[in-house]
């Protein structure tokens, strides 16, 4: 049982990462780039990319990771309940989403942030980036919140 605790706690620390990281990064791009500054907004989109490595990647590991890891501990299979097989689709939802459509675009946000950084002038296609950037996170983020009501609640 102590492997459990241990997968557990691993867990819920990952899930704690991933979505507060993603969280707090739409808020504070969304106000960086409301200061229409393009050394505030090219200095938050370098931490959009840095955060991204440094706390949502290792909270997606340590999610999987400690998720996996409690549930062979204990014996639980993997698809017997209808809440653990949906939060399994959702959570690889969410990482497509990220990984196909968020990821590409804040790399050409990162490249089009270095370039305006030195002229002072914020580009029409940054802002158009942004708005979709925003708007497939909010996507991404709802089946999240999903799968994070579905291991507390446990529906039958």
């Amino acid at each position: 049982m102590t492997a459990y605790y241990a997968f557990q706690f691993l867990h819920i620390t990952g899930v704690i990462l991933l979505v507060g990281n993603i969280t707090v990064t739409a808020i504070w791009k969304v106000f960086a780039n409301r200061t229409n500054d393009a050394r505030i907004i090219a200095f938050g989109q370098r931490l959009v990319t840095g955060t991204d490595f440094g706390v949502t990647i290792p909270g997606i590991l340590l999610t999987l990771i400690g998720g996996y890891g409690a549930l062979f501990a204990i014996g639980y299979p993997l698809f017997d309940d209808a809440w653990l097989v949906w939060s399994q689709v959702l959570f690889v939802l969410a990482g497509l989403i990220w990984l196909c459509i968020l990821v590409p675009i804040q790399v050409r946000q990162a490249r089009i942030a270095r370039e305006f950084e030195a002229s002072g002038a914020v580009s029409a296609e940054y802002r158009r980036l942004s708005r979709r950037w925003i708007t497939w996170g909010l996507i991404s983020t709802v089946p999240l919140m999903i799968v994070l009501w579905l291991m507390v609640a446990k529906p039958v």
